[in-house]
């Protein structure tokens, strides 16, 4: 169990995939922001990298330990400190009963994500623990985590020391400005030419008014083509009006000349184009994102996308793992408990032996050498 003494900005219980197959209900899948820190966090302790953690936003938490834990942090740098004392990120820790975890503002990156070894024992709702705070569902009573709360966690299975390979996490930007990358569509036919130069080489600058729903995009107007402003009237009076169409996770839609990006917790459907969606892979870099940063959007093809999606999937898992000493102890310990007995052999005096009777038969002959027989 572990006592919530400070809630943090928004800390919140999320699992990955999400809810899936549920949009078709007005449910979004929710879900962690940085799906690869995430379930990265998981693999340090050895649960199923989509188990159920806590994502922070921003702030982190302070936590009290009422039993032994093994847990990792991954994600933005909120200088975690346990009793006061730094403890590394992208690293399985041991966090003994009545010690308190502290994090504070995130320096680099905007989310953190804390796995338990075990997993957090939250009741599921449409087959996903993920928060939804819209619609309070999911987590912990359909909300972020409260001051004075408790937090159940399983039974830890986990050892220390388990680290993630350095060329395995992600690159967060240190200068606030972030490469993401889009694939065109589903309606890129409705913006001209000038208007797709215009969105793949401005810098578009991520404002405050943006959640967990949509990012907000701040940078110049868009241009459209002969089909957005000459249309039917069931299409809507602005050139970005469309009749009501699903959304994909990712739609970068255009609400009169302002995009926004869909994220976890966006709308499933409505009456704006879409002329570029972001690919699964790329949302780590908008969870890591904060307002005020720069977005600057490299178009891709879809085979491109899902390449970096399967190479993501790939990274998550215990490919990404360094063996650190206690690691390479512990295994071989584990590998020395059913072994059975071990003879010994002396190549050495086998060889000796082997000569000293090649010369009592070239001394005797054949003939003359006695056999036993055993």
């Amino acid at each position: 169990m572990i006592k919530v003494i400070k809630k943090g900005l928004e800390t919140s219980v999320q699992d990955y995939p999400g809810r899936i197959g549920t949009l078709n209900q007005g449910f979004p899948p929710s879900g962690p922001m940085d799906s690869w820190s995430f379930r990265l966090a998981n693999v340090l302790v050895q649960n199923d990298p989509g188990a159920p953690a806590l994502e922070c936003q921003f702030m982190g938490p302070s936590l009290k330990f009422e039993n032994n834990a093994i847990i990792a942090i991954t994600g933005a740098n909120m200088d975690p400190k346990i009793d006061g004392k730094p403890i590394p990120l992208w690293e399985s820790i041991k966090v003994e009963k009545d010690q308190i975890l502290e994090m504070s503002f995130a320096t680099i990156g905007a989310r953190s994500y804390i796995a338990f070894s075990g997993g957090i024992d939250s009741k599921p709702w449409l087959g996903s623990r993920s928060t939804f705070h819209k619609a309070g569902v999911g987590g912990m009573d359909g909300k972020a985590i409260q001051d004075g709360q408790e937090i159940k966690i399983n039974k830890s299975k986990s050892e220390i020391g388990r680290k993630i390979k350095n060329e395995f996490i992600p690159k967060f930007s240190k200068d606030k400005t972030w490469e993401v990358e889009v694939v065109k569509g589903p309606n890129d036919d409705w913006i001209d030419d000038n208007g797709h130069k215009m969105f793949l080489n401005t810098n578009w600058k991520l404002q405050s008014k943006s959640d967990r729903t949509g990012y907000r995009l701040e940078g110049p107007n868009w241009t459209f083509t002969e089909k957005a402003t000459n249309k039917g009237l069931e299409h809507g009076s602005e050139p970005s009006n469309i009749i009501d169409q699903g959304y994909p996770i990712g739609a970068i839609n255009i609400a009169g000349q302002t995009p926004i990006i869909l994220v976890n917790d966006g709308p499933s459907m409505g009456g704006f184009i879409v002329p570029y969606t972001v690919p699964s892979a790329a949302f780590w870099k908008l969870g890591q994102a904060k307002p005020g940063d720069i977005l600057k959007f490299k178009e891709i093809p879809l085979e491109k996308a899902q390449e970096m999606r399967l190479e993501q999937t790939l990274i998550c898992s215990e490919k990404s793992i360094a063996k650190s000493d206690q690691n390479f102890l512990n295994e071989n310990k584990k590998s020395n408990i059913n072994v059975d007995k071990i003879k010994i052999v002396d190549f050495d005096k086998i060889n000796r032996d082997k000569k000293i009777r090649e010369k009592i038969i070239e001394n005797k002959g054949i003939k003359d050498i006695k056999v036993k027989y055993f």
